[in-house]
């Protein structure tokens, strides 16, 4: 039977139990005449404290707190997929279709279509032992996902004593039959349920080897993250937080992308939805949501579902890694979820940290990305290894940096893409300063670099990373006395970190040939402007005019290079190269004749 308990205080989302209810920590409880969904947060002799998920106007002392036995879980199957979850795994649509536009109180819905049928494929037969990870079917879940279900983790070695034939089944219904040592037996669906607050197990983790490909030139080149690496998207309102990831969810090399929108504004979270559906996968030519999962917990829904819904997003994340899969999950915004926990912390009349976040804000920070990683999935299948990389918006008030959670973030995150409001102004996008980001992964990274474009590319990333921070010395010169008083060489210099800014960094989402970037095509334009660069100051030594060598048709060319077509940018870069040389080599000379 289950437990039950009396209310005897509402506070907002908090509410308190008098007397020993014999609720268990983290249970998941129904709470009220509605059943909104709750959970126990705080056990004390006599006294028990529940967040509710919902909306608790109504409540009051003398209701009814029911326990579920089980802590707040999701379900995870056949179905997650091109699927619109709120935070705590409720489907929207089937929501819209039980309550209509708003999301009614106490609303129930399965988290997964229970009778929809799915053509499966058993994987293990009759004699079979399993143990915790191991592949017992295979259904097909989109055109571009094959969902593996697994043994879950928490359970022990055990025998196959029955597996059911090929065919169509739900994701509850029984498929496998297995046998402990103890000789208890158990069924196996489909789906399974897993904590969101618990990670799931892992049988070894690796360093950071392989850069995830995201085709922007100033993550892959400049600031690049590692598969299963930690980033975060820090900047003000209105500088492209969630157009980078955005563009990250389209074009980075991961399998299956979760975007969790936590706290965010309802018509922003539309955009993201409506933009979402329109998208289409360049790997596959179908639509991105076909290898999507959206969770939607906008700022106008309770404050403790938004807390949830970033362990909500990262379970899901964790159980298609299980799969071998490479994941990247898009928090968009951590500093919403930060508030909601500020929210509680302020309800429990917990002491307050900094600006009155919890003082518990940097552990709970460092639970969630670190459940990132690239690792060797357990089970009997070996050789299955998936990642996770985790990147987090934050949305610092009026772009200061300063402020705990970003503080907090760059303590735990080892790449820093630092957005700044004067670069969106100035309609530079990505918006990101490259004098206030960075990476921590470029050497782990080293040797796949030297081993697929040589040691000339990062010799070349130094050295473009250098020319920007001589821009940003001369800037302040600049302004003082102007351009022109500069020397032959500083001029060179700024003129160059104009065409590292401008035609390399900067890239145009609109433009399809400029919206994806491969790294050949990154590293043959860097190594073509350094090129150019080195042409002009020994062209300038040689005696020739500085205006001269910036009014050349290849300078020109040089600045269209990033519009040139995927299919031939190779062939072209070589004649511009040739071109770009002998023109030089001609002004030198006419320099060396004018001395």
């Amino acid at each position: 039977m289950s437990n039950t308990g009396i209310i005897y205080g509402v506070n907002g989302p908090v509410i308190y139990l008098k007397g020993d209810s014999g609720f268990k920590i983290s249970e998941m409880v129904y709470v009220g005449p509605e059943h909104l969904v709750g959970e126990i947060i705080g056990l004390k002799k006599g006294m028990t404290t529940v967040q509710v998920f919902e909306e608790t106007t109504g409540l009051k002392p003398g209701d009814t707190v029911t326990g579920t036995g089980d802590a707040i879980s999701v379900l995870l199957g056949p179905g997650i997929i091109h699927n619109i979850f709120d935070g705590i795994q409720r489907p929207l649509e089937e929501i819209a279709k039980a309550s209509g536009k708003y999301i009614s109180r106490g609303v129930s819905v399965d988290s997964l279509d229970t009778e929809k049928k799915w053509n499966t494929h058993i994987i293990v037969k009759e004699g079979d032992v399993v143990g915790p990870g191991s592949v017992i079917a295979e259904t097909q879940e989109t055109d571009s996902i094959l969902h593996k279900s697994m043994v879950p983790p928490n359970l022990t070695e055990a025998t196959v004593i029955h597996a059911a034939s090929d065919g169509a089944y739900t994701i509850l219904e029984p498929i496998v039959t297995i046998q402990f040592a103890d000789g208890t037996t158990k069924d196996l669906a489909l789906a399974q349920k897993w904590p969101i607050r618990i990670p799931r197990p892992t049988h070894k983790r690796f360093p950071a080897s392989v850069p995830l490909v995201t085709g922007q030139r100033i993550l892959d080149t400049l600031f690049p993250i590692a598969k299963g690496g930690t980033a975060a998207v820090p900047g003000g309102f209105g500088t492209g937080k969630t157009m980078t990831q955005h563009q990250l969810a389209k074009w980075c090399d991961a399998d299956i992308i979760v975007y969790i929108g936590c706290g965010e504004r309802g018509n922003e979270m539309t955009q993201v939805l409506d933009e979402f559906s329109e998208l289409i996968d360049p790997k596959t030519n179908r639509p991105l949501t076909d290898r999507t999962v959206l969770i939607a917990n906008t700022s106008n829904m309770p404050v403790a579902a938004r807390e949830a819904s970033i362990y909500t997003g990262i379970t899901i994340a964790e159980y298609y890694r299980d799969m071998g899969y490479h994941i990247a999950i898009m928090a968009d915004s951590t500093s919403r979820w930060a508030e909601a926990l500020r929210e509680m912390s302020g309800r429990l009349e917990e002491m307050p940290g900094e600006e009155g976040y919890p003082a518990y804000l940097s552990s709970r920070l460092a639970q969630f990305y670190e459940r990132a990683g690239s690792v060797a999935c357990i089970g009997s299948d070996e050789e299955r290894r998936g990642s996770l990389t985790a990147v987090g918006a934050v949305s610092p008030p009026g772009g200061d940096l300063s402020e705990p959670v970003s503080q907090a973030t760059m303590r735990i995150v080892k790449v820093f893409w630092a957005l700044d409001a004067s670069l969106a102004y100035r309609r530079h996008f990505p918006a990101i300063n490259w004098l206030n980001s960075y990476s921590l992964y470029i050497d782990s990274l080293r040797p796949w670099y030297e081993q697929n474009f040589g040691k000339a590319f990062l010799m070349n990333r130094e050295w473009a990373m250098s020319i920007l921070q001589e821009e940003a010395s001369l800037n302040e010169i600049v302004q003082l006395v102007g351009k022109d008083s500069l020397s032959a060489k500083d001029q060179i210099t700024l003129e160059t970190a104009r065409m590292v800014r401008e035609d390399f960094l900067q890239q145009n989402s609109f433009v399809d040939v400029d919206a994806f970037s491969e790294y050949d095509r990154q590293a043959r334009m860097l190594s073509m402007i350094r090129r150019y660069d080195g042409l002009c100051r020994t062209a300038a030594e040689r005696g020739c005019r500085v205006a001269d060598l910036f009014m050349t048709p290849s300078r020109e060319k040089l600045g269209r290079a990033k519009s040139v077509p995927a299919d031939c940018y190779a062939e072209e870069y070589d004649k511009l190269l040739t071109q770009m040389e002998e023109e030089l080599e001609a002004l030198a000379q006419k320099g060396e004749e004018t001395l």
